[in-house]
């Protein structure tokens, strides 16, 4: 079993079909902190569909709750600032795949502290700053799948 956070989503529609995708390949989605809108958005709810009792959703305070819920994972935090890619990691189960704003992205001090587990999705445009987090999400959980598939 892997885990999807969302360190304060700001975005409904993206948080929505991270929903989707977690409720699809049985991943438990947590999200931490405050979000940019309510729970219960009209859009948020529109992009996961009639798919919202699928996903295993867990609401954290912060991010030490996350930890301590989830006490033999291993976290793997995802940036822009970052050069080990994403395809050049191992995955195992239990991962905890950690993505944070889609304007800010991770806090620089949770980065530097775990600089050892920080990975990108490289992009060869440097004129692009970021993917879109739905897309990341999507990008790097199914990489994630796939060797555990391989490993089995």
């Amino acid at each position: 079993m892997l885990h999807v956070a969302l360190v304060e989503p700001e975005i409904p529609p993206n948080t929505g079909n991270i929903a989707r995708l977690c409720a699809a390949t049985f991943t438990d989605l947590h999200i931490v902190g405050a979000t940019g809108f309510r729970m219960d958005d009209r859009t948020l709810k529109r992009a996961g569909l009639d798919y919202w009792n699928e996903v295993r959703l867990h609401r954290h305070l912060d991010i030490e709750r996350l930890y301590a819920a989830l006490p033999g994972a291993r976290f793997l935090y995802l940036t822009t600032k970052s050069s080990t890619p994403y395809t050049d990691w191992e995955f195992r189960d239990g991962d905890c795949l950690v993505f944070g704003r889609e304007t800010r992205g991770l806090p620089e001090e949770l980065l530097r502290a775990n600089r050892e587990r920080c990975l990108t999705i490289p992009m060869p445009n440097e004129n692009v700053r970021s993917l879109n987090l739905a897309n990341s999400v999507g990008i790097v959980l199914y990489e994630a799948l796939r060797q555990l598939k391989s490993a089995a």
